[in-house]
Order: structure tokens, then sequence, then C-alpha cells
């Protein structure tokens, strides 16, 4: 599974990191992790975007985003 950890970084940053993972790992899982809602909704509608499933986990300091290749 690929983590990609964008905290500490307000948006497009976590965005980027994210599509940059999901063209580098395709058909992979991958947990994202962020610290504010604004990036989590923009992470989430980009991986809906690509065709991911989402499953949003709070954590102490943000969220933990998984993001599931659904089958093609």
């Amino acid at each position: 599974m690929v983590e990609v950890d964008a905290r500490g970084f307000s948006c497009p940053v976590p965005v980027v990191k994210t599509k940059k993972a999901i063209e580098a790992n395709p058909d992979q899982p991958i947990t994202v992790l962020v610290e504010s809602d604004v990036s989590r909704e923009n992470v989430t509608r980009l991986a809906e975007s690509k065709g991911y499933s989402i499953e949003v986990e709070n954590t102490d300091d943000g969220f933990k985003i998984h993001l599931n290749p659904e089958d093609k």
C-alpha cells in the first residue's frame, strides 16, 4: 500500500501529491494523510473522478483517506 503524507500542506499540494501517487501506482490502494476539511474534500473529489472508492477515518491530527481502486 502507498501512503501520501500531505499534512502541513494547504491545497493544491495534497491534491498534486495524491495525483502523482495515483499515476505512479495504478490499481494500488493509497492512503492520504491530510489535516484540513478542504484538503479532505479536494482529495476525495480527485480520487472519485479517477474511479477510486473512498473511506475517510478521523485521526487526532486530521484525516486518513483510504483510496481503493474499483474493479474496472
